[in-house]
């Protein structure tokens, strides 16, 4: 390769697509030349000459040359080519048989690889010699051949008798595809090794060929103590003269490393006389990998498992709760507007904040949501924020490993977790402690939260729809509430208008929840009167939808026969005022009308004093002591006019 090495240099040019202007001499001589070469830039990583023979060897046409590069022809060995490379240019040259040549057909040739430094005006390049191993081999083994045929050397006819016998019988072993095969002679020594073997120990044939095979291949077990001949099962092979198979050992590469394997051992025989083995061994690191792989793959599923117990197990705990109603019942305005942004909403993922009285069906509201939205088939987990303790609030949320505080005897998986993929109901939000919100607020904008007690962080897809009684506005202004948290959960508010402002929906709500208590209570149905309706209509309804069921529901257990019996609780509602009684008639008895008449009054006074107004300080409302929202209904329904004002 030298002699061509001046005449190249002038050659070498920088990283170019331009084609290369007429050979001279020289260069015809190295396009010609019967072993593959090439010169390679090692800077740039191009093969900027390729001769035929190379061309040939790795199915390439001459105008494609400029698309191959050293990389490219090791495949997946790019590593072990980083190091030749250092070598040839540390040392001026290297040999190395451990790198393939992968042709652009996509077959993979063993080859040496010869290269020596050239340098040139424009730098440093590297000139290689590609020589094909099994032609190598091919042409060896003849000369070979031919020089004991040429001496006559009995010796080789006995091996190649003895050889004979070994491919008779182990003939399926020997013919198996990347498996490596050696044999051994009776004292230990390795006679002969395939190429297969070769390329997984990183030794060559005459490297190993009359060594000891035990002292070069499997000296030290696994866990790196000595590893005695005497208990070699490939030594006891040709001392008892059975097979032995081993499933779990290592040999050791060249480099050092630990290979695991399993292998064969076969003895051999020759009249009658056991004169070694044959043993046939695979790298099964592939196999260990999977085998690892298929544990994880399994424990994942076992914590899959541990989820969705959990998971069917607080399922089962809300199926046994009492819900206040089913669906969504009614045809008021106001319920009519509610639906729509229920709509709106629904097919997206944005935080809904649902506020409005105890009662009025703000989990209704929810559940309308997440059943109209594309996470439907995960669950709507709730977590009432008002009755979880303090102290575990972060488990209850969070989840918890084994050991991590006191009863902790088992991981358990927190609300977020049993919502992924699915939609998170905070019911009461505004019920949680300030100093716990942060951690809340954290969750809601990185998706991410580590169980207590665990240092692994879990990544949640979870959608939040909260819940409220409270006017956070107010209580962010007052400090109770983060003002973060507040506008994190504030995407789109919808307000869960209370009964008493939808009354036309009454007539539609009790049968539904009468018809819903009789099931219950597994007796006949009962109806309704329209003076039962009127009474429902008229009442004010503090309670809201719940105090509705509840009392058809109390309405059907004190019921007999098919008679309704219908008890409102008036002795539970507020009053509106302190009447104003002259002394001689504290003790007087009041009709029903009597009293509503007398509240219209207390009513219209209040407004008069108050110059109209219902609500804020100095309000009707706060006169009389009710709720402005109540009064504002009772003025409404009770058609009382009321003087200007500027509410």
């Amino acid at each position: 390769m030298t002699g061509v090495e001046d005449t190249l240099a002038w050659r070498l040019s920088p990283p170019s697509t331009a084609p290369w202007p007429v050979s001279p001499p020289a260069e015809e001589l190295f396009e010609l030349a019967p072993e593959p070469q090439m010169l390679i830039d090692p800077y740039a990583d191009r093969v900027l000459l390729a001769n035929a023979a190379l061309r040939e060897l790795v199915a390439c046409d001459a105008e494609d040359v400029v698309t191959l590069s050293p990389r490219r022809l090791v495949g997946e060995q790019a590593a072990d080519l980083i190091v030749f490379t250092e070598a040839v240019l540390e040392k001026g040259q290297a040999w190395s048989d451990a790198l393939p040549c992968c042709g652009l057909d996509g077959r993979i040739r063993q080859v040496e690889w010869r290269a020596v430094r050239v340098s040139t005006a424009q730098g440093i390049a590297m000139l290689v010699a590609v020589r094909d191993i099994d032609q190598q081999q091919h042409r060896q083994a003849a000369a070979e051949a031919n020089e004991f045929v040429r001496r006559g050397l009995s010796e080789w006819r006995r091996v190649e008798r003895l050889f004979e016998e070994i491919e008779q019988e182990n003939r399926l072993i020997l013919q198996a595809a990347g498996e490596g095969i050696y044999g051994v002679s009776a004292d230990g020594s390795t006679t002969f090794v395939n190429p297969a073997a070769q390329r997984i120990l990183g030794y060559t044939a005459d490297e190993l060929i009359g060594e000891n095979m035990h002292r070069m291949l499997h000296h030290t077990r696994a866990d790196g103590s000595h590893y005695p001949s005497c208990d070699c099962p490939i030594y006891a092979a040709f001392r008892d003269g059975t097979v032995h198979k081993v499933e779990d050992e290592v040999f050791w590469r060249k480099d050092g490393s630990a290979i695991p394997v399993e292998y064969t051992s076969t003895p051999i025989r020759q009249n009658g006389d056991l004169v070694g083995a044959v043993v046939v061994f695979r790298d099964i690191s592939e196999r260990r990998e999977t085998e690892q792989r298929l544990r994880q793959a399994l424990d994942e599923l076992e914590r899959l498992k541990q989820r969705l117990e959990l998971e069917n197990a607080y399922l089962q705990e809300e199926i046994q709760e009492e819900f206040n109603y089913q669906e969504i019942v009614g045809r008021s305005e106001a319920l009519r507007k509610t639906i729509n942004k229920i709509e709106m909403v629904a097919p997206t993922d944005a935080a809904v904040l649902i506020s409005g009285e105890s009662g009025t069906g703000k989990e209704l509201i929810a559940r309308a949501i997440h059943q109209s939205s594309g996470r439907s088939s995960r669950p709507l987990i709730r977590v009432n924020c008002g009755a979880v303790p303090r102290e575990l609030f972060e488990s209850e949320f969070f989840g918890h490993v084994r050991g991590a505080f006191t009863g902790a005897l088992r991981d358990r998986a927190g609300r977020f977790e049993l919502a992924d993929g699915g939609t998170l109901f905070l019911d009461e939000v505004g019920e949680i402690p300030l100093e716990l919100q942060s951690k809340l607020l954290r969750v809601l904008q990185e998706g991410q939260f580590e169980r207590v007690g665990g240092d692994r962080t879990l990544n949640v897809d979870v959608r939040i729809i909260a819940a409220t009684n409270r006017a956070l506005r107010d209580e962010v202004a007052a400090g109770r509430f983060r003002e973060d948290l507040y506008f994190r959960l504030n995407v789109f508010p919808i307000t869960s208008v209370p009964l008493r402002e939808r009354p036309e929906d009454i007539p539609l709500l009790a049968p539904h929840f009468l018809r819903n208590a009789c099931r219950r209570l597994g007796r006949e149905d009962l109806r309704l009167t329209e003076g039962d309706m009127h009474r429902l209509q008229a009442y004010d309804w503090p309670g809201n939808v719940r105090e509705l069921e509840n009392v058809l529901e109390r309405a059907a257990i004190i019921s007999r026969g098919r008679q309704l019996r219908l008890e409102l609780p008036q002795a539970e509602r507020p009053p509106l005022a302190t009447p104003v009684t002259p002394a001689s008639d504290a003790t007087a008895i009041l009709t029903e009308q009597q009293k509503r008449d007398r509240d219209r009054a207390s009513i219209r006074r209040a407004l008069e004093q108050s110059g109209g107004k219902v609500f804020g300080p100095g309000g009707a409302a706060e006169i009389l002591g009710v709720k402005p929202t109540t009064l504002a209904s009772r003025i409404k329904r009770w058609k009382i006019e009321r003087p200007d004002a500027a509410d």
